[in-house]
């Protein structure tokens, strides 16, 4: 069993030393760094290296949650990852500890609010969609073309002009000339 660390800093201005110093004073053995990298990148390096290397009975310790994961979701979706292999989590910061059965817990209930906020987000969508529909609203992009421009690309094309030139004449590209044609 060995405690393996895992820093990292948003910028090349900032430094690693307090999140290095609190890994070492808590026993990490290990540490892997990935200096000046976003946490919004899905990959990162050293995080996807110490996930390739941690092993059954390993505890992972960063120093503050958000160190770890992009947003909610990734930072759950890397605590479920660690668990399914049997290595345990720690956050110095947040004093959440996977090790223990206390923080097992704690890691299940912000796993359980983490769901419950993607289901509601997830039944908002939906429901705001279809009240949309019912006004007659439709999702996605708006057309490049009217009905009254695609009568005139139709007329364009009886006189022989073809898909390109239409296109040029209309301002649109030739892919919404070959879509208007198919409709």
């Amino acid at each position: 069993m060995a405690n393996i660390g895992y820093i990292r800093v948003s910028t090349t201005e900032q430094t690693p030393a307090l999140q290095a110093d609190a890994l070492s004073a808590a026993g990490v053995t290990k540490l892997y760094s990935d200096l000046g990298v976003s946490g919004s990148l899905a990959s990162r390096p050293q995080l996807d290296a110490m996930l390739e290397n941690v092993r059954d009975g390993d505890v992972v310790v960063v120093w503050k949650l958000d160190r770890l994961g992009r947003n909610t979701r990734h930072t759950l979706t890397l605590l479920a990852l660690l668990a399914d292999r049997g290595v345990g989590f720690r956050s110095l910061t947040e004093g959440l500890d996977s090790t223990g059965s206390m923080g097992r817990a704690m890691i299940t209930v912000v796993r359980a609010f983490a769901e419950l906020e993607r289901g509601t987000i997830r039944e908002r969508t939906v429901a705001g969609l279809a009240a949309a529909r019912a006004r007659g609203r439709v999702g996605g992009r708006p057309r490049a073309l009217s009905p009254a421009k695609i009568e005139f690309a139709k007329s364009l094309r009886l006189k022989g002009l073809g898909a390109q030139a239409i296109a040029a004449e209309l301002g649109v590209s030739r892919a919404s000339v070959y879509r208007a044609f198919a409709d």
